[in-house]
Parts: structure tokens; C-alpha cells; sequence
């Protein structure tokens, strides 16, 4: 199994009809293990954070990746048309309780814990890759990343 992290404003997940989602999948770090695990199992789990409400919403069912474009163009975002989407056949959906996210203090920012024995991305990646690149060449290119280049190609 793997995780892969989707977001994007409110509702960016389309509710085609009462049991099937369609998920747009946004340019991101160019990595395809989630669509993998779909092609060959044919599955996929959900968990959606809903801010400011402490339980999570849970969905199980069969998922496609697809390129169908009336499905892609239902989850444009300024303009921008998904190339694929997930196809998402809802076999069931319910609450979790909010436990975790209220210990967690998820919503709570100013009970967040400093992450300053974390390295940030920027030292991992140059660590992990043993780049030849200088930290603030670095991170400039990544926050230009993370934040201009949201829906471009």
C-alpha cells in the first residue's frame, strides 16, 4: 500500500453521483506509486480532514484511474484541466471519531510542537540525493515550486 496526499480549495473533490468521487490528481513531485497500487489492485482508501472539525471522514471502495475529459474538466481549477483523474466507486463512507485530531491539536497551531530537530526538505533532499547545490539554492527552488506552480504543467 501507499499514501499520496491530495488537497486542493473546498470541494475539489467532485461528487459525480450518490457513490462515485472523482479525484484530480494536481503536478506534485512526479511520483505514480498511488496510481500503481489502483492499476493493480483495483482499490483505494480515503481520508479526508475536514479544517476546524475534529472527525475524519472515511471512504473505502474500487477506484480507476482516468482520463475521460468531461470527468478531468469537472475538476478544473483556474483553468487548469487534471490530466488524469481517480475514478472513485464509494462501497462505504463514515465518520471516525475525532480522537486523534483533538490530541493531536491539528487545528490548533499554537499548541504545535517547534520542528527544529527536523531537518526541512531542502537539507533531506540535498542529504538524501548528496546534491552539489547550496541550501538557499535550494530552497528558493522549491518554495517557487510549491507555490507558483500549483495547476501549471
Amino acid at each position: 500500500m501507499d499514501v499520496s496526499p491530495k488537497g486542493d480549495p473546498a470541494g475539489f473533490v467532485a461528487i459525480l453521483d450518490d457513490k462515485t468521487l472523482a479525484i484530480p490528481d494536481r503536478p506534485g513531485n512526479h511520483r505514480y506509486d498511488g496510481f500503481q497500487n489502483i492499476m493493480e489492485t483495483g482499490r483505494i482508501g480515503l481520508v479526508f480532514f475536514v479544517p476546524h472539525r475534529t472527525e475524519v471522514v472515511r471512504v473505502n471502495g474500487r477506484a480507476q484511474v482516468i482520463r475521460d475529459l468531461p470527468v478531468r474538466e469537472a475538476c478544473a481549477i483556474s483553468g487548469r484541466i487534471p490530466d488524469f483523474t481517480i475514478l472513485t466507486h464509494v462501497e462505504e463512507a463514515f465518520y471516525h471519531c475525532g480522537k486523534s485530531i483533538i490530541r493531536s491539536g491539528l487545528w490548533q497551531p499554537e499548541k504545535h510542537a517547534k520542528p527544529d530537530n527536523l531537518p526541512t526538505y531542502a537539507e533531506a533532499l540535498i542529504a538524501h540525493g548528496k546534491l552539489d547545490i547550496d541550501y538557499e539554492e535550494m530552497s528558493t527552488h522549491l518554495r517557487n515550486y510549491e507555490e507558483k506552480r500549483l495547476y501549471d504543467e
